[in-house]
């Protein structure tokens, strides 16, 4: 019946006589005849391997990518360049098959990795300690904000409205569902309302979560921020691009308790939308409310450098009801992929990639608001992204832009209708002069 299946008729025959019918077709004796599929699947007819692989050529040549088209979106997912030793290390069989260390006296390559980028990650945020197993950056804030409310034992987090939109949705969908409240707080000017900020928190605050750079691309003042948080008792958890923190400051400088982020630029391909992999580090007074697993150094029996998880805060392995969440994905190839990432960029690797974006967002920038068509919405420090206000609709600019070969940028007016017509433009590394004057040129009309 099934060609694909490699038993014989024998086999088939000999398995039905074990159970003590006659057909395959009593095997599904219990479905009524009225609602049984009675003719074959509207499908095409089978295809050799050859054919199957230019069938798939095909319909993938529809596609188009970054590698295809200049890309200048960003909004949360970023074109970096990825050194390409990163693929010839993570797809080694050891480390891409491998799955979550139960036990450490065979997964020491694994937990190795881990410690690493642990540590790695540490160093960026300057805060003590860091975590596996976060999905993603959005998840990642989730589940500080859950830190917050059981460290502190109240029931409310403020989040700023310049943080990212869709970490703000995975926000309100945890946070629901435990009956806890979830505050958004105005933005005034592209950055977090202080004065609004001040009349919302209270003895109910767990946390206040800010992103710096935030959605709209601003490097918040997190001055302020800090003092009303810390005031009040409450925790401030910063979501943060790990790219910006070679040259701006670092969480732990500022004083955040807990930094969390998306590491998908750290090495990590774009992916069409993941698999991702979110980072989280906290104060050494949080680590035991630190979600997922924590990799920590020891020695064995014989004195050499060796490697355990150390705290295990999952249902899985402690009381269920003394359990910090019940987030379990490893992510560790992609952890493993920003801990390559990092080492080989090294310090100057990863300033001169911060540095770069940052000067080539400021170019582009420049040249683009000369332009008749549009005009600045924000005067506020930026690191690699910004807003300008178009004379026309995102979408139809983007539209032009894509004849060009250009992936344009986001647009804003989606997650906050107050923003008419603006749009969000990414610039990294990646982007030459001679692609900026192309982005500039193709907005401006011309041909």
């Amino acid at each position: 019946m099934f060609p694909y299946i490699p038993n014989t008729l024998e086999d088939e025959k000999l398995m039905l006589k074990s159970i003590g019918i006659e057909s395959v077709e009593e095997l599904f004796s219990d479905i009524p005849d009225d609602v049984r599929f009675k003719r074959e699947l509207n499908i095409n007819s089978p295809m050799s391997e050859l054919e199957v692989q230019k069938q798939m050529k095909t319909l993938s040549n529809k596609n188009k990518g970054t590698e295809d088209l200049v890309c200048f979106l960003g909004a949360g997912v970023y074109d970096h360049y990825i050194p390409s030793i990163i693929k010839h290390i993570v797809s080694r069989s050891e480390f891409y098959t491998a799955y979550t260390p139960y036990q450490p006296e065979i997964s020491q390559g694994t937990l190795q990795a881990i410690f690493e980028y642990q540590s790695l990650i540490c160093n960026l945020t300057g805060l003590d300690v860091a975590n596996a197993s976060m999905y993603d950056g959005a998840t990642a804030c989730a589940e500080a904000a859950l830190m917050a409310t059981e460290h502190t034992k109240r029931t409310a987090v403020i989040v700023s409205k310049t943080v990212h939109p869709e970490i703000r949705k995975v926000l309100a969908t945890y946070l629901g569902f435990k009956d806890l409240e979830l505050i958004e707080v105005d933005e005034k000017d592209g950055v977090t309302d202080i004065s609004k900020l001040k009349e919302l928190v209270d003895s109910k605050t767990a946390g206040v979560i800010v992103q710096s750079p935030n959605f709209f691309g601003i490097i918040e003042d997190m001055t302020e921020v800090e003092k009303i948080a810390h005031d009040n008792k409450s925790l401030l958890i910063m979501s943060v691009d790990p790219i910006s923190l070679a040259i701006l400051k670092t969480p732990g400088e500022i004083g955040a308790d807990i930094a969390v982020g998306e590491g998908q630029s750290l090495g990590n391909a774009m992916n069409f939308g993941g698999p991702y992999l979110g980072f989280m580090t906290a104060t050494t007074k949080l680590m035991r409310k630190v979600p997922g697993r924590i990799v920590g150094q020891t020695e064995d029996v014989d004195g050499k450098r060796a490697f355990v998880l150390t705290l295990q805060a999952r249902e899985q392995h402690i009381r269920r009801e003394k359990a910090t969440s019940n987030i379990c994905s490893n992510q560790a190839l992609n952890a493993l992929t920003a801990a390559i990432y990092l080492t080989t960029m090294g310090k100057q690797g990863l300033k001169e990639v911060a540095t770069q974006s940052m000067q080539k967002a400021h170019y582009a920038y420049k040249e683009i608001i000369k332009l008749e068509k549009y005009k600045e919405v924000f005067h506020k420090p930026f690191f690699k992204e910004f807003v300008v206000q178009c004379d026309e609709s995102v979408s139809q600019i983007n539209d032009k832009l894509l004849e060009s070969n250009i992936i344009g940028g986001y647009e804003v007016e989606k997650n906050y209708p107050d923003h008419k017509n603006e749009l969000l433009i990414c610039v990294t590394e990646k982007r030459t002069k001679s692609e900026i004057h192309q982005l500039i040129t193709a907005m401006e009309g011309k041909k």
